[in-house]
């Protein structure tokens, strides 16, 4: 397979720190890589340069001329003034020029009957119509319906969601994308994960959502201390054979430690005057004294503050109802509120998620109904948006600001410092200015300062936006051992997955139901329902005898072999999945062979497992 884009000796620093020195990085047509590692190690700035939005202080990035890269930011930008249309169509693209010239005639009141007639047959003559229609899917999943309206009046959600589209629409041969799940509902991501793994796509990616990186990548690049560690598999695999290198390190560290003790003494006993035999000995004792320090560097992050002590009466919700503009977005909900509740809130965007949070934490009172809130309820409130940090103010004041000092679990209490320490803020850091840390960095101070609270009724509307993976599996492990009530909005499936036990569904007509399992049951149970309405149509003739309410001895059959058909295939996957780390790394297209192995058997896995649960609760 050729590479279609590399990186070669590259490196790069920022605010005076190198992120990297001496990189290389290869990107082959048709590899599908997610680029992993924890917030700050530079894997947004790696991004950029891929993309040749700045150059590098060292080294450089190859590529054919003629190769078209589409780069998705986590912050984008625009042109002043642009409208929507403006920003998508292409002036260069003969057919989106005329096709935005048919969107914009369709939305006139009365649009000229004439000028439609015309356009009709250009876009014939173009073959553009069924582009037409591509790019309307698109714009219509992104949420983008007003093409006339100014990019400057869009929320910061909808700016990313535009950029998507834009890029989407170019199809260009090389997808560099940014976090490209933020902002966008749990639908939309299946869509774009099926439209991204469609055709041959050369993509480099960096994501938070597992899932979404499981489903798409077939390759998984980790960015650790300045250096890139590649992995052929899925993301299970990667953490088996991160684990192994990291055991592998710590081993190595202690032979270091051991050595540089000796090194040490040695130095020490060294006269002023060296002699040149003894260079190269001193050389590498400052080589290993730097190796030994990158290894402490690699700490863990700890969540562990204390929680307010909660009494018998928590929240109760009574016949709550809110609209806006005569649109009904909460009706009649009432919710008795118990301890340990694990709830995750689920709905497309739009369908008033924000609006019950705002409600239940008192910033907007409800037009119909009562909230009634228990005296011992301290709410923790990680809202999307974020806190409005001061760029110029110090790390450690935005936390001295709140306390001084903090009370952890174990009854213990520490400093503002000692507390930023274990969110992985080193001294350096908690004396820098707030503008100096990444986008990841920021969302875990405010989630820090959300934690200091010591809330026992905690609300996390997307968490996940920006943080590195190696913090999200903390926070889980946290949550996990959160004994207050936990209100989660993730577009995140693997999180509302492995955090909540019961789902609010925004149905976006009012309706706000309730459904006892997490996400991905919910999903099951619908896909089975809308199974059953298929075959319902397929076959409308009523039955006169009444079904057995047992399995026939056809069914149980099939229900036994499914069991085994279940673990025959999840054996196999396992099986794979594991010969992924034998295959040699260059030899890519048996490495893409065996991936498209494993996500054929995983799409019959699923299936045979929809089959089992539908016979399974008719035997019950």
């Amino acid at each position: 397979m050729s590479t279609l884009i590399a990186a070669e000796g590259l490196g790069h620093a920022y605010h005076d720190e190198w992120l990297f020195k001496k990189l290389t990085l290869g990107i082959q047509a048709g590899q599908r890589v997610a680029l992993v590692g924890i917030n700050g190690a530079g894997k947004s700035t790696l991004l950029k340069l891929l993309a040749e939005r700045f150059n590098p202080l060292e080294g450089k990035i190859v590529k054919n001329k003629s190769v078209k890269i589409g780069f998705l930011d986590q912050e984008p930008t625009f042109p002043d003034g642009y409208s929507i249309s403006d920003f998508i169509f292409s002036l260069e693209n003969k057919q989106q020029q005329l096709i935005k010239e048919y969107e914009e005639l369709i939305e006139q009141p009365h649009p000229d009957e004439d000028k439609l007639n015309h356009l009709y047959g250009e876009l014939s003559e173009h073959n553009a119509w069924e582009y037409e229609h591509e790019i309307k899917t698109i714009l219509s999943r992104m949420g983008i319906t007003h093409l006339q309206q100014q990019i400057s009046t869009l929320s910061g959600g909808q700016k990313k969601r535009l950029a998507l589209a834009k890029l989407l629409i170019e199809d260009p041969e090389i997808y560099i994308l940014d976090e490209p799940t933020n902002h966008l509902d749990i639908d939309t991501i299946e869509w774009l994960e099926k439209l991204l793994t469609s055709g041959n796509k050369t993509i480099l990616l960096v994501t938070h959502d597992r899932y979404f990186l499981d489903n798409v990548c077939n390759t998984i690049v980790e960015l650790d201390r300045g250096k890139t560690y590649t992995y052929n598999g899925n993301y299970a695999y990667f953490l088996e054979k991160k684990s192994e290198r990291e055991a592998s390190d710590e081993s190595t560290f202690q032979k270091n430690k051991n050595l540089l003790k000796k090194e040490l003494e040695w130095m020490r006993r060294m006269p002023q005057a060296r002699g040149t035999k003894s260079q190269a000995r001193i050389d590498a004792f400052y080589d290993l004294d730097s190796r030994t320090k990158q290894n402490t560097d690699n700490q863990s992050i700890t969540l562990n503050v204390k929680m307010a002590r909660q009494g018998n009466k928590i929240l109760e919700l009574e016949h709550i109802g809110q609209s806006f503009d005569e649109k009904e977005i909460i009706s009649d909900f009432s919710y008795t509120f118990k301890r340990a509740d694990r709830i995750g809130l689920a709905g497309k965007n739009g369908t008033g998620k924000s609006t019950l949070l705002n409600i239940i934490t008192g910033y907007l009172q409800p037009k119909q109904g009562k909230v009634n809130v228990g005296e011992t309820t301290v709410y923790g409130y990680y809202k999307q948006g974020g806190l409005a940090f001061n760029e110029k103010e110090r790390v450690i004041d935005i936390v001295k600001s709140d306390a001084e000092y903090i009370k952890m679990a174990d009854g213990q209490t520490i400093s503002a410092s000692q507390l930023l320490t274990l969110f992985l803020f080193p001294p350096k850091k908690q004396h820098g200015m707030v503008e100096k840390l990444s986008g990841g960095e920021k969302k875990r101070l405010h989630l820090m300062k959300v934690l200091m609270q010591n809330p026992n009724f905690l609300i996390l509307d997307e968490p996940t936006n920006d943080l590195d993976i190696d913090t999200l599996n903390v926070l889980e492990e946290f949550l996990e051992n959160f004994p207050g009530v936990l209100i989660l909005v993730s577009h995140d499936r693997y999180l509302l997955d492995k955090m909540s036990e019961q789902l609010f569904i925004m149905e976006g007509n009012g309706e706000v139901n309730i459904y006892n399992g997490n996400y991905s049951e919910y999903r099951t149970s619908l896909d089975l329902l809308k199974e059953k309405a298929e075959k319902k149509a397929l076959n409308p003739t009523p039955v006169v005898k009444e079904a057995s309410k047992k399995l026939s001895y056809k069914e149980q059959k099939e229900l036994d072999d499914a069991e085994q058909e279940v673990s025959r295939l999840e054996n196999e996957i396992e099986t794979l999945t594991a010969s992924l780390g034998q295959i040699n790394s260059s030899n890519y297209q048996e490495i893409q062979n065996v991936t498209k192995n494993i996500e054929g058997i995983t799409s019959t896995l699923d299936l045979v497992m929809a089959r089992w649960l539908e016979l399974s609760e008719k035997n019950n």
